[in-house]
Parts: C-alpha cells; sequence; structure tokens
C-alpha cells in the first residue's frame, strides 16, 4: 500500500488513524503496545515517531506493508485545489449558520434602578 504525504511529515498515531488502522488517537499507544511495528527495518514502538517520504512501515501480524511516497507535481496541485474547495465550503456553511442562527434568549425590558 502506498500513501501519499502532503505535509513534511505525519506522526505514526496520525497515519494509523488515517488509514483506519485504529478509530481514534488515542487508540495509538495500546495498539502500538500489543502489535509489533517495524519502521525501516527496525522494531517501532512510539506514537509520536515522525515518518517522512521514503519510509517504510510494516504491520506483520497484520500482513501490511506502507510505502510513504511524496506527491508528484500534479497530485500536489489536485490537493491544493481539494484544500481550497473545503475551505470555500466552509466559509459558505459559516455563513449560512450565522444567518440561520435563531434567538434563543428572550427580550426582556429595561431595569431601571428603584422600579419593580
Amino acid at each position: 500500500m502506498d500513501y501519499i504525504l502532503f505535509d513534511e511529515f505525519i506522526t505514526l498515531g496520525k497515519l494509523l488513524k488515517e488509514i483506519d488502522i485504529i478509530s481514534s488517537g488515542g487508540a495509538a499507544k495500546a495498539f502500538l503496545a500489543e502489535n509489533t511495528v517495524i519502521l525501516n527495518d527496525e522494531h517501532e514502538n512510539r506514537r509520536g515517531k515522525k515518518l517522512y517520504p521514503k519510509d517504510v512501515l510494516i504491520f506483520p501480524e497484520l500482513g501490511i506493508e506502507i510505502h510513504i511516497e511524496a506527491p508528484s507535481e500534479e497530485e500536489k496541485a489536485e490537493h491544493a485545489e481539494e484544500l481550497e474547495e473545503k475551505k470555500r465550503v466552509k466559509e459558505i456553511v459559516a455563513k449560512m449558520n450565522k444567518e440561520n442562527k435563531k434567538v434563543t434568549k428572550k427580550p426582556t425590558k429595561p431595569r431601571f434602578p428603584g422600579m419593580r
């Protein structure tokens, strides 16, 4: 399996979550304690270990081998477009939510000192 890395690095725990080996980031510590993980021919159990392009990650018990790759120029452009679209949609949703926000607080009369 190839994993395309668009950032400078990714931590082992975050990678496990992104490829759906674990369901949450907190499960990474337990997973690494119970399973053998081999990074570039060395045993690895640190969830904060930074992974870079050209690293090879092997999970012998699961039969999974992951090659971390750098993206091509075409993939970088496509990823940038996806991020831009995601940002645009987020702004639209925020604007719609702001416009549709209901006032939950009941209006009250102004209070003056000495009046009940």
